[in-house]
């Protein structure tokens, strides 16, 4: 049964949060109080003639003095037994040891400021969240199929800081965030949920929704939100394919159907069932990857190449290796490769292999 998220949490940015122990918070608010209290020391006693100490006979202010006479000043108690006499130590007092007396007594009280002001600090980091994403990617859905998704993301070379992560459960959105992500929490149903999440300037939507018909609402806010996202969406049943594409997605994954299929190709043939679920899964044995064409392979036949060429994209049109129309390999070209996990990053992109690629310019 899915969390029971409150009204006021609906559409809320939720960011990975650093985790502090309370004897690191405590050893550095103490190091910042002696170094408050050893700053004030070294002003007074560097200004010492200034000073008149009238439990002395002869009034003069020694370290000791200074030390008690700091005590004292940082923590308002101010008997007025020394006192600054001169003008340029009045001075000091007013622009310098007054703010280090507020600092001293801000440290103090630290715990309450920073309850009263969590929030002010939590709209400020959206705030400049919100001003640095674009071009990033949202995942609907924080469950199996999003993970996975992410999974392949990273190793793609997304980084966790250009990805967001829309769901309406609140243990789904802190797992989001004990991994590093940041997390809308709501149901992207709503549009304004997809909003929050910067789907407006996103690069790419993910769509892994349980249900069908919440996929179908997802896509057609997200398309209306950005008509220039690329939209992945999965559905369970094979019917709905064309229904979610018509809400605006431009490929549809049918996760039944794809599933289905590996257990008849197991049952048919255990091979050839795991080579699928090995270039199927991630990190280790194959993968499927697409790079660009290198200037050395144009005009090569894709069997000629290195890499195990299984289609070629031209002009936005997906070819098999073996079709006339890409006998030859030409500029512009990328090519759809199955090639070793071990051969990072997963998918190259332009500079990986520190080569001139056939759409550059010479």
């Amino acid at each position: 049964m899915p969390d029971v998220v409150p009204e006021s949490t609906l559409g809320s940015i939720r960011f990975p949060e650093i985790v502090r122990s309370p004897g690191w918070i405590l050893t550095r608010r103490i190091l910042i109080a002696v170094a408050l209290l050893l700053v004030t020391i070294a002003i007074v006693y560097a200004d010492r003639t200034g000073y008149r100490d009238t439990a002395d006979p002869t009034g003069k202010v020694d370290l000791s003095d200074a030390f008690y006479y700091t005590t004292v000043t940082l923590s308002t108690t101010g008997y007025g037994d020394i006192t600054p006499v001169s003008e340029s130590a009045r001075l000091v007092n007013a622009i310098l040891i007054t703010p280090l007396r507020i600092a001293f007594l801000v440290l103090l009280i630290g715990t309450t400021i920073e309850a009263l002001t969590s929030q002010s600090r939590e709209m400020y980091r959206v705030s400049r969240w919100r001003r640095r994403m674009k071009n990033h990617v949202v995942i609907v859905g924080y469950g199996t199929k999003g993970r996975s998704a992410i999974e392949t993301l990273l190793g793609n070379g997304v980084s966790r800081e250009d990805m967001v992560v829309v769901d309406p459960s609140q243990s789904a959105v802190q797992d989001a965030n004990n991994d590093g992500l940041t997390a809308v929490v709501g149901d992207a149903t709503r549009r304004d949920v997809l909003r929050r999440a910067g789907a407006a300037q996103a690069k790419q939507i993910i769509i892994t929704t349980d249900r069908d018909d919440s996929t179908v609402l997802s896509v057609l806010n997200a398309r209306q939100l950005n008509t220039r996202a690329y939209v992945v969406a999965a559905v369970r049943e094979s019917d709905n394919v064309r229904l979610v594409r018509q809400s605006g997605a431009d490929a549809v994954v049918t996760s039944s159907d794809a599933v289905g299929r590996l257990l008849g190709l197991s049952a048919v043939s255990p091979a050839l069932g795991s080579v699928i679920d090995d270039l199927l899964s991630y990190g280790e044995g194959l993968e499927v990857a697409e790079r660009d064409l290198l200037v050395p392979e144009v005009g090569k036949q894709p069997q000629q190449l290195p890499d195990q060429v299984i289609a070629v994209v031209r002009d936005n049109k997906v070819h098999r290796y073996y079709e006339p129309v890409v006998t030859q390999l030409a500029r512009g070209d990328r090519l759809v490769v199955v090639r070793p996990a071990e051969e990072l990053p997963w998918a190259p992109r332009p500079g990986t292999h520190d080569e001139d690629f056939a759409d550059d310019e010479d």
